[in-house]
């Protein structure tokens, strides 16, 4: 006969956890610290390098107005640089998140075009930017006759970056929750001050993530530029004119071997400038979510 303090006894689930899975936990705990830990080591010891080379290096002489085989002035490769950037972002922003909001809020599931277009947008993600050069080099360069330009650069580069934002916007603005819309409607707001007012600010903070990406893709480009923008060392004085990006003058310079001191200052530099990007980006899409 059983009696009823050890039927509840016997029925009652042992949760004490296993040897087993105490050390599986432990073991799972520590891949997952060490991988960090490694990611960042990496991260700073990429950052000390660039750093300790390039620092001593530093001169004002890297920052004349005009470029000489004496100075190796980067004061005009920053300037094309910022132009380069706003002039990309111009032209690929506003294509790229007015298609992501046709693709989420306007196109009907299952249609077959919005199938092409994710297909297309996958597509141009993997060419290789040496592609898009040689595209954009027989195409503005050649065909279109605006020679090495400035203008030539930033349309390959506005290319390169449409299926980097379009996808973040894109998936920014299906992680906003169907609620925003339903209440939106509910107080008798249309489609489109609802897409504007309601959910294009609560994406914004992963629209801006996609853009900081896409900062970071063109201030780093090289391939694509040296057959579309060119290596003038000048300052270009118009979107006709050729210039050279900090990436590629790093380029060139470390290329030729006899500035490579010179190069890893030009890095420090172009770090510093990734670096101020990213942190305004981040700066504006906090202000943005707080409104």
């Amino acid at each position: 006969m059983v009696l009823p303090q050890q039927g509840a006894r016997l029925g009652r689930k042992d949760h004490t956890p296993k040897p087993t899975q105490g050390f599986q936990s432990w073991l799972l705990r520590l891949l997952v610290h060490g991988a960090a830990l490694f990611t960042f080591s990496i991260l700073l010891f990429l950052i000390g390098y660039i750093l300790v080379r390039g620092i001593p290096y530093l001169t004002p002489d890297l920052f004349s107005l005009e470029y000489t085989s004496e100075n190796c002035s980067m004061l005009p490769s920053i300037i094309t640089t910022v132009e380069m950037t706003l002039i990309s972002l111009l032209i690929a922003i506003p294509i790229s998140v007015f298609t992501a909001i046709y693709l989420v809020e306007y196109a009907k599931k299952g249609n077959k075009l919005v199938d092409l277009m994710r297909l297309t947008t996958e597509t141009l993600s993997g060419i290789p930017s040496i592609v898009y050069g040689l595209f954009g080099m027989l195409f503005f360069v050649t065909q279109l006759g605006w020679k090495l330009s400035l203008l030539s650069g930033s349309l390959t580069l506005a290319i390169m970056i449409l299926p980097l934002i379009m996808r973040s916007t894109e998936e920014a603005l299906l992680a906003v929750p169907d609620m925003y819309r339903e209440a939106s409607f509910g107080l008798g707001a249309g489609k489109l001050r609802t897409v504007f007012r309601i959910v294009l600010p609560s994406a914004m903070p992963g629209i801006l993530a996609g853009i900081i990406l896409a900062v970071g893709r063109i201030v780093g480009e090289t391939a694509a530029l040296i057959y579309t923008a060119g290596t003038a060392t000048e300052i270009p004085n118009g979107l006709l004119s050729s210039g050279r990006t900090l990436a590629v003058h790093m380029y060139c310079l470390s290329s030729e071997g006899l500035h490579t001191d010179q190069a890893y200052a030009t890095a420090v530099v172009l770090l510093l400038i990734v670096l101020v990007m990213n942190t305004a980006s981040a700066l504006i899409a906090r202000k943005l979510t707080k409104n």
